[in-house]
């Protein structure tokens, strides 16, 4: 159909294919190439050969929907009722698929900020919605988004914005104050966020991840949504929440029913006692990476890369200017040859991709020996 035409393969798949194809160490897709807690895995297990192999309850199961209440009141005080306003989902990009969905009516307009993670555009597209791009912009060493901006986004048809804080490609996390603009902008225009927090617990150097739906008159309007792939490193498991008011939370669920139904009984019960019992290794893997993206840091500056330092995320950020390349998608295909090794050319993740032709994305969620070496193959382009 027309409205999808313009997306084909995902840059992770084709990236992630090149790597192999080449032998390349791929730092494109996010990833890490360690396991999530020891005890997280066995519970997984456990649950398999306890006969937890059967569709569990289309909500998500109740220990989960549980766990995940207890979790955002420990952490941000919000509270939600488990029987309700929580929802489990096929990881947050089914979420995000389904709250779009739920939201928009085709011709309704929903609001991001480019870059942005490539399936946000594919959920807008599917619900026949159109996309209102704000740039986030490099400001004093970070990126962030002009209000100005943000505000003149707005229209009578805008009906959602959607919010990724800490931001995945760029690795920033926006302020209170960035998110206090935005509230007032959802508030003043009767709008409702959707917000993309994966990456929650990955803020780096004392930088504080403020949730919006903590701000004043936002719990009410804003769709919640995380996972544990990021927070545990199981990507694979694709088990995911949303949180919001009842009635927000049943369009989503009404949507989500048909898209998947349910799924992933064991990893759900393992999830659920991560939650409860295995955020000290959360924090010792935040402390971890936190090391790691300093590494990879101080390797790409030394190779002649300009770098810009990520508040959270798994991701770097780096211009190209300086080693004398300007097109970071023609780069990016020719790096497993100069180099070999594999990054995402940030300019597919913007309606504008001059604004960030300049950039190649680097995913530092590997282990201290594979970044040493990729950092030593890339010294090769200075």
């Amino acid at each position: 159909m027309r409205r999808m035409r313009e997306f084909g393969t995902t840059v992770f798949a084709t990236m992630t294919k090149l790597a192999v194809e080449t032998g390349s160490i791929n730092l494109g897709q996010g990833f890490p190439d360690t396991d999530g807690p020891e005890r997280m895995l066995e519970r997984a297990a456990e649950a398999v050969r306890g006969g937890l192999n059967q569709y569990p309850p289309g909500p998500g199961l109740p220990e989960l929907c549980q766990a995940v209440a207890e979790h955002r009141k420990q952490w941000y005080g919000l509270s939600y009722d488990p029987d309700g306003e929580i929802l489990v989902t096929v990881g947050a990009t089914e979420a995000i698929a389904a709250a779009v969905l739920a939201l928009c009516e085709p011709g309704d307009e929903v609001i991001v900020f480019e870059p942005y993670y490539d399936s946000y555009a594919a959920a807008v597209a599917l619900a026949g919605a159109v996309r209102r791009a704000v740039t986030l912009r490099v400001d004093a060493g970070r990126f962030t988004f002009d209000p100005a901006e943000l505000k003149a986004a707005v229209t009578p048809r805008t009906r959602a914005i959607l919010v990724n804080s800490p931001h995945n490609p760029t690795g920033t996390v926006f302020t209170r104050g960035e998110l206090e603009c935005v509230a007032r902008v959802c508030r003043e225009h009767d709008l409702v966020a959707v917000t993309d927090e994966v990456y929650e617990h990955l803020a780096f150097d004392g930088v504080e991840h403020v949730p919006l739906a903590t701000l004043p008159g936002m719990r009410e309007r804003t769709i919640m949504i995380s996972s544990a792939g990021k927070t545990f490193s199981v990507t694979g498991w694709k088990t995911g929440w949303v949180c919001a008011p009842a009635p927000l939370t049943g369009a989503v669920r009404t949507v989500k029913q048909f898209l998947t139904y349910t799924a992933s009984a064991p990893w759900q019960a393992a999830t659920a006692y991560a939650l409860r019992e295995e955020m000290d290794w959360v924090e010792a893997q935040r402390v971890s990476l936190q090391a790691k993206r300093d590494r990879l840091i101080a390797g790409l500056e030394e190779a002649g890369f300009g770098v810009l330092r990520p508040a959270g995320t798994y991701f770097v950020q780096t211009d190209i200017r300086p080693l004398g390349f300007t097109d970071g998608l023609d780069l990016a295909r020719r790096l497993p040859e100069l180099a070999g090794v594999v990054a995402i050319p940030t300019q597919v993740f913007y309606d504008h991709p001059d604004r960030g032709r300049h950039f190649l994305r680097f995913a530092f969620c590997k282990r201290d020996e594979v970044i040493d070496e990729a950092v030593t193959r890339l010294r090769r382009l200075s």
